[in-house]
């Protein structure tokens, strides 16, 4: 299996979006501007989130979108395996942890879903994916609002074929 960051970035295993994923999180605005906390909970909370969207966008593209999306999340799968192991988790445990990361992963789809699909708020979707109890000021979680909704509008400028290979608009 290739690791998330090897030199092996062919559309087909997900790593080139996974690292596409990953530089978008590292955006300083999402922690400066927007207020989400630069912690480990706060830093997966965000990458999660991203997560949701672009699973949720490669679900409505074509052949090649629609299949991309188990391997950006076997992408998720290891490099949370490894971000565990390096953080001192040891076998018998991290199971367990990596289930729960998943399982937040996939209520984060559920959530962003609803937004898309269905027309539930941005502003409810944003702080409960990236702020869960704590959310900050107004002014914080309108910017990490905007700034969920323009990466949405990437994903969606973006052809399925420039998208798998980590190319977003």
């Amino acid at each position: 299996m290739a690791w998330p960051f090897s030199r092996r970035t062919d559309a087909s295993s997900g790593t080139a979006l996974y690292a596409a994923i990953v530089a978008e999180m590292r955006n300083a605005a999402y922690y400066r501007t927007a207020g989400v906390p630069d912690t480990t909970d706060g830093r997966f909370a965000l990458l999660s989130s991203l997560l949701a969207l672009t699973d949720i966008r490669l679900g409505q593209g074509g052949e090649v979108a629609k299949v991309r999306a188990p391997r950006l999340a076997e992408c998720f799968i290891a490099d949370m395996d490894v971000q565990m192991r390096e953080e001192g988790f040891g076998d018998p445990s991290l199971g367990k942890q990596v289930r729960m990361m998943v399982g937040s992963l996939a209520s984060r789809v559920e959530r962003w879903q609803n937004v898309i699909g269905h027309g539930a708020s941005w502003g409810e979707a944003t702080v409960a994916s990236l702020y869960r109890d704590e959310p900050p000021g107004e002014a914080e979680v309108a910017a990490g609002e905007a700034m969920l909704r323009g990466f949405w509008a990437r994903l969606e400028g973006s052809a399925d074929e420039e998208l798998v290979v980590g190319r977003i608009s």
